[in-house]
Order: C-alpha cells, then structure tokens, then sequence
C-alpha cells in the first residue's frame, strides 16, 4: 500500500512539473536609442519591457511560454531602425517565434522601421512615439500607449496661455519628424487662441551648440519660449538662452521630459515646464512595482518606465484575449481592448490611437519633475 501511494505521489509530482513546464520561448524586441545621448529614455523603455516579462514569467508566462526579451539599439538614427527592423524580419525567416516589437522611441525611426514591419507578422507598439501621421497609414499591426501632438499642441498652448500668461511666444522646433509635426500642431492651436507667435524657429537636431540660433530668439523679445524638441536639443538650448539674457520662461515638449534634460540642463533646468504624454512613476506606479523594477534592472525608473511596461502589457493582453499569437488575431483582440494600465485607461480607435489622450505638464523643482497640470 506504501509503495502504491508513493508511486502516485512520484506520477502526479512528474505530472505536475511537466504541466508547468514552459512550452518553449517568445522574442519580445524592443528597440530605441540605448547609446548617445537619448540613451537613458531608451534604456528605461527596455526596463520596463522586461519588468512586465518578468512578471509574467513568475506566473507561467505567456499562453505557456517565457518571454526572453531582446534589446536593439537604432541610436536614434532613422537608417539604423531600418537596419534593426531587418534584423528582426531576418529573425522571424529563421523560425525564431517573435511576438511584437515595443518602439521605437522616436517618431522618426518610428516611422522609418514601419517600413518593414508593417509586413511582417508581428504587432508593433511604441510607448512615446507622438507624430500623428503615424496612425494615418492604415497599419494594421501598429499602436500606441501615449498621447499624440494632436492632443499634446493644443493642451499646452492653452497652459502656456491661460496659465503662464504668454503674449510673446517664441516656438522653437526640432528639424526632425516630430518637431516638425508638434511645431504645426502648437502653432495652429495658438492661432485659434488669437495668439500669433512672435516668431518660429527650426534648429537641427542633436547640435553641441546653438549659439547662431539664439539672436533671433532673443530679438523677438519673448515672454516664452517653447521648444518642440527632445532632450538633446533642450539640454544645450536652454542653458545658452539663459546665458544669453533670455530671462523668458521655458516650456519644453514631451520629449524633454526625463532625467537627463534636469541634469544635464541644470541649474537652467530648474523651474522650466516639461510636457508630458505619458504619466510619471511616481504617481502612478505603487511599491510592489517598484520593487520588481528594480530587480530587473538595479535602478529606479524613469519617466519612459512607465509606456514602456504598459506597452508591452498592451501586447500581453492582446495575446490573452485572442488565445494565439497569430499577430492579426493579436492586433483585432488589441483594438477591441479596454482596460486598465500604468498610463491610464487603454482603449484604441479604428487607426490605432488612444481613444482618451492624456497630457500632463511638470515643472522642475529641486531638480525633480512635478506634476502642474492638471493638478
């Protein structure tokens, strides 16, 4: 009788271990800038990615499989994010089972590697891509967790006139695919405020100095300067406007909107307007994530933690509901969504967009961003 009730014991031991078993492995890639300058934004998109896998993993996975998680760095070079989109098609021509893509961070290699993605069988979400053209291709495989500049313009426009009082707006912008697209956005929402810019200024990207750009900004005698731009414009921008005399206050976009504007920018830095289209970790994210995040990753997050792990929970879910990692079954289970994540409710338009875009606008105090809008 003994014999007998250890030999089941041994069966439904073995039985056990072979239905929690992993069933095999799932790629999930995430590819931004994790080198240079928008190093950090990128980095903290992956942490985040990897957070949500972790998690997942710990409870069995994904429809039974782990999830391995594997970084590209596109070093915020469009060429590049075709380059990195290759070698995932590649990857999937090998039979490797890739489930979807979060990024890029930038709108432009966003764009660029949508090239090559939009063919493959996969589901791409970026987690701060803004440019609203990006959802007017009739990508059937592409989504988004974040705010576009069609929500992003408008609102601060009105927080930089209604609440900043700006009469003499000087809009400085990014010769790139987002500051380009945020520029037209902001400018026509000032128009429809009755403000007319008093000037509008195009700077390149990722310049050590802007030293040329800067008499035309300050002849037009501003009351605020708005920069459509990222942190490796802000950064630099910024401390030569204060140098300068340019005394004005700084509204900078979204894209400013991490450490590395604070502390590379600092002392300039320090009560400057940083929007936001994505929430801060800070304010939305409880303990237990922290502490899981910082297993991953032995850091603290950043303001990209956040879409990065709500982008890839997007995707997990779209997987749950559709029982399959067949991406267009993935993509329609994703677009039939509704729930809740780090950033917010998640619900998704016909084209891939946020139903509900939320924007935020944070001050720098102390060398930390706080939330100001709204409050």
């Amino acid at each position: 009788m003994k014999k007998t009730l250890v030999l089941l014991t041994l069966v439904t031991q073995i039985a056990t271990a072979c239905a929690s078993a992993p069933r095999g492995e799932v790629l999930l890639y995430v590819v931004a800038p994790l080198s240079g300058w928008q190093a950090n934004g990128g980095q903290t998109v992956a942490g985040g990615a990897r957070t949500l896998a972790e998690q997942l993993n710990r409870q069995g996975g994904l429809l039974g499989y782990t999830i391995k998680v594997i970084t590209l760095d596109d070093q915020a070079d469009s060429d590049v994010a075709v380059d990195r989109a290759k070698e995932i098609a590649d990857a999937i021509k090998q039979g490797k089972k890739v489930i979807g893509v979060i990024g890029h961070l930038n709108s432009g290699q966003t764009l660029a590697a949508m090239q090559i993605y939009k063919d493959l069988p996969l589901v791409v979400i970026t987690p701060t891509a803004s440019e609203v053209s990006l959802t007017k291709q009739g990508y059937r495989n592409f989504f988004r967790v974040n705010a576009t500049d069609a929500a992003q313009g408008p609102a601060l426009a009105r927080f930089i006139v209604e609440h900043l009082g700006g009469k003499r707006i000087v809009v400085v912008h990014a010769d790139n695919e987002y500051g380009n697209g945020l520029r037209d956005q902001i400018v026509s929402a000032f128009k429809a405020l009755g403000v007319t810019p008093a000037a509008i200024v195009k700077i390149p990207e990722a310049q050590t100095t802007y030293a040329k750009f800067i008499a035309p900004i300050k002849d037009a005698q501003p009351d605020v300067v708005f920069l459509a731009g990222y942190e490796t414009e802000g950064m630099v921008l910024l401390p030569e406007l204060r140098d300068a005399g340019v005394t004005a206050k700084f509204v900078c976009s979204d894209g400013c909107f991490n450490s590395t504007y604070v502390d590379e920018a600092a002392p300039a830095s320090e009560g400057t307007y940083v929007g936001a289209i994505t929430p801060d970790p800070k304010i939305v994210a409880d303990k237990t994530w922290w502490s899981d995040y910082q297993k991953v990753e032995a850091r603290n997050p950043d303001t990209y933690s956040v879409p990065g792990y709500a982008a890839a929970a997007v995707l997990a879910e779209g997987i749950k509901k559709a029982n399959t990692f067949d991406a267009a079954r993935v993509a329609d289970a994703i677009r039939a969504l509704d729930f809740n994540t780090l950033v917010g409710r998640v619900a998704y338009d016909a084209n891939g967009d946020l139903k509900e875009q939320r924007v935020y606008v944070f001050q720098v105090k102390e060398g930390a961003f706080v939330q100001v809008y709204p409050k």
